[in-house]
């Protein structure tokens, strides 16, 4: 089962890449981001894409400009997350047949994002927009648009989001902070997975 949870672990080093990914696949989280802003965050990516690039959909967060997406392509990776609506860096992106989640928070970005070819909107701040936001935004989406809530999203409110159409989440903190021990990790992850089964809509 491919569960829409999308793991950022921002902070993450190349020494605890592969450990860290393979505990995320084993719970069954297999959507991962290393944002650009860790250190040596290429260096991670390569050693998760070398050891999971087949089983996992592995990429880089916090992507601000066409030649990162460029970089990263080369490397194989599947994935660009983006914290805003850069269109430049979305039309790099489908250019070098990768997914592409840039950063919304407004309807105009929503569909500025979409209609330059973005596979799905990352609401961000989620605490912000919250629920409601997204089931007012929803209201004009075009149907099928994927929606992923990140920043202020986990287990307590994974229902609520759900009832509000939310596709699915990107998790940071709650899941990994630099430091965490790769057991803790796992078991954070199952429970996350635990809690997003059962909100999840039939």
């Amino acid at each position: 089962m491919s569960r829409e949870i999308i793991a950022i672990l921002r902070g993450i080093t190349p020494s605890e890449a592969a450990a860290v990914t393979g505990a995320l696949i084993k719970a069954g989280i297999t959507k991962i981001e290393v944002p650009l802003n860790s250190p040596d965050p290429y260096d991670s990516i390569a050693a998760m894409l070398d050891g999971f690039g087949t089983q996992a959909t592995i990429g880089a967060g916090t992507v601000l400009a066409p030649e990162q997406v460029l970089r990263l392509a080369q490397m194989g990776a599947h994935m660009i997350v983006s914290p805003d609506c850069n269109q430049r860096v979305i039309m790099a992106t489908k250019k070098a047949g990768l997914l592409s989640y840039p950063g919304v928070m407004t309807p105009t970005e929503a569909f500025t994002a979409l209609r330059t070819g973005a596979d799905g909107i990352k609401l961000f701040p989620g605490s912000l927009i919250g629920p409601d936001g997204l089931r007012a935004i929803g209201a004009v989406l075009p149907n099928g648009t994927k929606t992923y809530a990140v920043g202020g999203v986990g287990p307590d409110n994974f229902a609520d989001w759900f009832a509000a159409g939310a596709t699915g989440f990107g998790i940071g903190t709650a899941l990994y902070v630099p430091g965490r021990r790769t057991a803790d990790i796992a078991a954070r992850a199952r429970d996350l997975v635990a809690a997003y089964d059962e909100g999840a809509p039939a």
